[in-house]
Order: C-alpha cells, then structure tokens, then sequence
C-alpha cells in the first residue's frame, strides 16, 4: 500500500464510511448486534486475513493500519460470540469502533502519500 496512493485512498473512503456507520449507530442508539454463524465465520476470515496482512507489512504506517482495522474486526468478533453482552458494554465497543475508523481513515491518508520507503530505507514493491 506504502508508495500506491490508489490504496491508501481507497482505505480512506472505506473507514470512512464505516467511521460513519458506527457514528450512525451511535446517534441512534442503535446497540443491537447479531450472533449468528455466518457473521461470526465472516469475522473470524478478516482477523485471519489482516493478521497475516499486518505481519506481510514492511512500511510502518500501513502496519499502523492493518493493526487498528485488526482492532475492529476482533472487537466485532468478541460482541458476535458474546451473546449475552450488556447494552452499555455493545455501546461501548461502538463508541471504540467509532474512533478506531476514524484513526484508521487518517492513518490511510498517510499511507497514501507516503514515498514507498521501508523500515531500512529500501523502496518497498
């Protein structure tokens, strides 16, 4: 992602938006979250995915990145395993996942106009 600025904004659009759902649910009260299979199998391919993305990282600030979106999808994981989880803990993490979107969005701005540049100064491809 480092040095492609197509990929640092395309992330930036996408925490975006989820930035905005999750304030979206905020604003409403909106504190529901489902417990089914099908989303826990869905989060659990993600925390695999970004894990190995977050470790296949050579410049810091896509790490950065992949490890807040990481954050996201886990803290996701937890309230779709936890089925019995308070009101306030859901709007909790939602309150968290609001601003670890935000954070993630801005961070996805410095991956797009980053030079490319590793840890070791060494052009990353």
């Amino acid at each position: 992602m480092c040095g492609q600025p197509v990929w640092g904004i395309a992330a930036l659009a996408a925490c975006s938006y989820l930035s905005y759902l999750s304030y979206l649910h905020v604003r409403r009260q909106g504190f529901n979250w489902k417990h089914d299979a099908w989303s826990m199998a869905t989060y659990a391919v993600w925390i695999l995915l970004l894990s190995g993305l977050t470790g296949a990282t050579r410049c810091l600030r896509e790490r950065l990145f992949f490890a807040l979106v990481l954050a996201n999808f886990a803290m996701g994981f937890l309230l779709t395993v936890w089925g019995d989880a308070p009101r306030e803990a859901v709007r909790d993490v939602r309150i968290i996942s609001l601003g670890l979107w935000g954070l993630a969005a801005l961070v996805s701005l410095g991956v797009a106009f980053s030079s490319g540049q590793g840890a070791a100064g060494k052009r990353v491809t």
